[in-house]
């Protein structure tokens, strides 16, 4: 595994979201003194807060799974998740609601799961759910430490029996199609390929190995943190700061010193320019923070223009489909509600067809809606609810632009709640004592390309070595993390993204592999 170039003791790590405190906390377990630049006042990245009203709201992901990787950030400066964290186990994991009427609990235990799919479809496909939950745990063993786990330099790394393996589960067939090999019964193939969203791309043509984000959806457990998710990236920057990390908060970078003579912003073309300071602010404001090697967390054109180059691709990055998310405090709730329920529409291929091909919004929208008060009530106000609906949507470049969203996001908020309110949510739009509405247009906003913050979507040509790397060729000793680079975009990939960071800069490769310093100019 290549590693930077020359002496890493002090790093500087931009962006205090989940990938760049996991890049910390590594670097600081490794021995580096590290600095964390921040231009919130607070961390979390996507991972964010809002409070209003009394409601404590999560603006960004409503979804923990794989413990064992938060588990792991934590241990490496010593400390111990349970010492820093209350994360509760969820039952059911989700409550799927389908347009029929009927509807399903999703359990993570194989027991529990059997017996519900025995009495929503009858025996012949809990015996496939059966099968198909050991297909997708001999999947994730495959997968997980060679090809999710890793630092790629080549793709003749993929050259590895583990490849072979991987094959002859069918994880280069198509999604759809494999999980239909299992289940007869078309809602439940939903239950496991709608993550293929998460991904960005139609089930239908994702690649069979992405099943491995239903294994930790279905399998592995779905958990939520006493407090609300940004209690993850809170509890993350405290074991941190008390293993001697510096956080700069409310610290914008604006530009990154070279010793090559180029700045970043620039248009400086040589080759092994060494980073040796983080400027944040302009004029006055204006503070220079020296470093030896630098983490850079945020999305890929930020990060690309704060480095003045952007590594050369045959094809243009395709980025995943965007959401719309309206925050809801509430002085009532329904009980059909589970703490994660998918209300799904009618449609489905249709839907993905309008999400990554023609730009539509969804005619008939399947939904995401999260209750994070059914487990953790203190997250709002005594005798109130909260409550979280997502709408996937275009990205800006096929659908809708930032402009269009203005008029644009009042109204669909308003079919939003109309559509809930057919689906049984009687009364919810009257309810709403407190809201929030993000649109792509927010996303945008915020940096994030395309207006998603999924990122680049996770096509067969931007995954693993062929997603952009987190070296990036000309600069000696800058690394990336987040959800733009490998692995990719969840919670526990962006945390796995941070340490493989980390280990650009130590030395110390995930699985123990050997690590050689990359020549200067050298970089994919």
């Amino acid at each position: 595994m290549k590693t930077v170039d020359g002496p890493t003791d002090h790093v500087v790590v931009v962006g205090a979201g989940l990938a760049g405190l996991s890049a910390a906390l590594h670097l600081l377990g490794a021995g580096r003194a590290v600095t964390v630049v921040e231009r919130g006042s607070r961390p979390g990245g996507r991972a964010g807060h809002l409070e209003r009203g009394g409601y404590r709201i999560d603006t960004g992901p409503t979804v923990l799974t794989m413990p064992d990787l938060v588990e792991e950030v934590f241990a490496a400066v010593g400390d111990k998740l349970a010492d820093r964290l209350d994360l509760i186990p969820l039952h059911p994991a989700y409550r799927a609601r389908f347009a029929d009427g009927s509807a399903l609990d999703v359990h993570t235990g194989a027991d529990a799961m059997a017996a519900e799919v025995e009495r929503f479809a009858g025996a012949r496909e809990a015996d496939g759910y059966r099968r198909l939950r050991r297909w997708l745990e001999k999947l994730y063993a495959v997968q997980m430490r060679r090809f999710i786990d890793a630092n790629f330099d080549s793709p003749l790394r993929l050259l590895h029996p583990d490849l072979a393996r991987l094959a002859a589960l069918g994880g280069f067939g198509r999604l759809d199609a494999r999980v239909g090999s299992f289940l007869a019964d078309e809602r439940l193939r939903r239950i496991f390929s709608f993550q293929a969203l998460y991904a960005g791309v139609p089930p239908a043509k994702a690649l069979a190995a992405y099943a491995v984000i239903a294994y930790m959806d279905t399998v592995a457990g779905v958990y939520f943190p006493r407090g609300g998710m940004h209690a993850l990236p809170r509890a993350m920057a405290e074991a941190a700061a008390d293993a001697g990390a510096d956080f700069r908060y409310g610290h914008d970078v604006t530009r990154l010193e070279r010793s090559g003579g180029g700045a970043g912003g620039g248009s400086h073309k040589g080759s092994g320019d060494r980073i040796t300071a983080v400027i944040t602010g302009r004029g006055d404001d204006r503070v220079r923070i020296p470093c030896d090697a630098v983490v850079l967390t945020p999305d890929l054109p930020v990060t690309y223009r704060l480095l003045g180059r952007r590594p050369y691709r045959t094809v243009p990055l395709r980025f995943s489909p965007s959401a719309v998310v309206l925050h809801a405090g509430t002085d009532r709730t329904w009980p059909a509600l589970g703490h994660h329920t998918i209300s799904f529409g009618q449609a489905w291929k249709g839907t993905f067809r309008e999400l990554t091909h023609t730009g539509s919004l969804m005619s008939d929208p399947s939904l995401l809606i999260t209750r994070p008060t059914a487990t953790d009530p203190s997250l709002a106000p005594p005798g109130r609810h909260l409550h979280y609906i997502l709408a996937p949507c275009p990205n800006t470049r096929i659908g809708p632009g930032v402009q269009e969203w203005a008029d644009l996001g009042p109204r669909y908020r308003d079919s939003l709640l109309a559509e809930l309110e057919r689906r049984g949510l009687d009364g919810l739009g009257a309810a709403i004592e407190e809201e929030c509405l993000v649109t792509p247009a927010d996303w945008a906003a915020e940096g994030h390309a395309a207006g998603t913050p999924f990122s680049a979507a996770h096509t067969f040509a931007q995954t693993g070595p062929f997603r952009p790397r987190n070296l990036v060729r000309g600069t000696t000793n800058a690394v990336l993390a987040g959800c733009g680079t490998t692995p990719g975009v969840g919670v526990p990939t962006v945390l796995i993204s941070g340490k493989l960071a980390a280990a650009r800069v130590t030395g110390t490769g995930p699985g123990g592999l050997e690590t050689v310093p990359v020549p200067k100019g050298r970089r994919a």
